[in-house]
This record gives C-alpha cells, sequence and structure tokens, in this order.
C-alpha cells in the first residue's frame, strides 16, 4: 500500500484493491456509505456526493503516481487500480498537459460554487448529448463527411448543402431538416458542458 495516504485515500484505495476488475461509481458509493441511501437525494446532493467521491480519486490517482505506485482509472461505468504505465511522468521528463477534468474536480472550490442552477444545467446538457450518443456517424453520413471531419469542416458543409435543399430555393424540405438535424447532433457532439 502506498504511504502516507490520509484516511479517506486509504478506504479508497483498500476498497478498490478489493476490486481488481473495478466498480462503478454506484457500487462504489453504496460501498463507502453503507447503509446511506442515495436514492432519496435531490440533484444538488447527488452532484455533492459525486463530487466528494471524484475529487478524492483524483487526489488518489495523483499520490498513486507521484509515488509511483500506480495510477488509477476514473470513470463512472469503471474505477479500478492500474499499474503505472510508461507515459506517467517522471522527474527526468517535462510534465504532462494539464488534464482539464482532474483540474476541476482537484479544485474544491466547485463544491461549494456549484449551485442548484448550475447542476440543473449541467443536467440538461447531459440528457441532451445523451439523446444524440452514437448518432455522430450517421449525421456524418448525411453531411456527406468522414469521421475525421473538423467542427470548421461540418459548417461549411452544413452551409454548402442547406443552400442546396433549403425549400426556399426549391430545395427538398424533408433532406433539409435532416441537414439541421445532423448539424445540431455534430454541434453537441463538440461542445464542452456548461461551466458552474
Amino acid at each position: 500500500m502506498p504511504s502516507g495516504l490520509a484516511p479517506e485515500l486509504r478506504r479508497l484505495y483498500l476498497t478498490l484493491r478489493e476490486h481488481p476488475s473495478g466498480m462503478r461509481e454506484y457500487d462504489l458509493l453504496e460501498r463507502l456509505r453503507g447503509a446511506g441511501p442515495l436514492r432519496g437525494l435531490d440533484a444538488l446532493e447527488m452532484f455533492r456526493v459525486h463530487f466528494l467521491l471524484f475529487h478524492h480519486l483524483h487526489r488518489l490517482r495523483r499520490e498513486l503516481e507521484r509515488q509511483r505506485r500506480g495510477s488509477l482509472e476514473i470513470h463512472c461505468l469503471r474505477i479500478r487500480l492500474q499499474p503505472l504505465a510508461g507515459h506517467h511522468p517522471n522527474p527526468d521528463r517535462l510534465p504532462l498537459a494539464p488534464d482539464p477534468v482532474a483540474e476541476y474536480y482537484l479544485d474544491s472550490g466547485h463544491l461549494v460554487t456549484t449551485g442548484r442552477e448550475d447542476v440543473q444545467a449541467l443536467l440538461r446538457w447531459f440528457w441532451r448529448r445523451y439523446r444524440v450518443h452514437g448518432r455522430r456517424e450517421e449525421a456524418l453520413a448525411e453531411l456527406e463527411l468522414g469521421p475525421g471531419a473538423t467542427p470548421a469542416e461540418v459548417r461549411r458543409r452544413f452551409r454548402q448543402l442547406a443552400r442546396a435543399h433549403h425549400p426556399d430555393r426549391g430545395g427538398n424540405a424533408e433532406r433539409f431538416h435532416r441537414l439541421v438535424e445532423a448539424a445540431e447532433v455534430l454541434r453537441l457532439h463538440q461542445n464542452p458542458p456548461p461551466g458552474p
């Protein structure tokens, strides 16, 4: 076990070590909370529970990597201990580029500055993204683009096809509607969530 871990990080480490194939966020929370119910929490309370868990997970990953004792895969569907891969920083190399997700969760100020309206905006963004998940390839095909298309290429191609198929210019209204929908799917895929 890594040395000098804070009690909350030690508990996380020991729990994850018991599950080498990893755990879902919900299962890990249930395990850590014991009898504490998660179902009765409102959106803001659930965000705070999630944030605290991910704050500690990112702290644990940073500490494991600092001690060169391993790393941590952190995703809501799988959280697991990992061996330290060769790409992690060491004292003889330049630091890696900042990880914006880790930076977010390591800043505990987000816990107190994020309010109900912010959580509702994040949830709306999530559900909009969820509805279009898996439709990117279909949207690219509708715009006659390949998988590597950049946002600028998407915008340019949408404008070209929209002009050609606009109903006011004698185009097909159904095709125009599909083009607008495809552009929206791709826009949602590329835009980050609203900041709290």
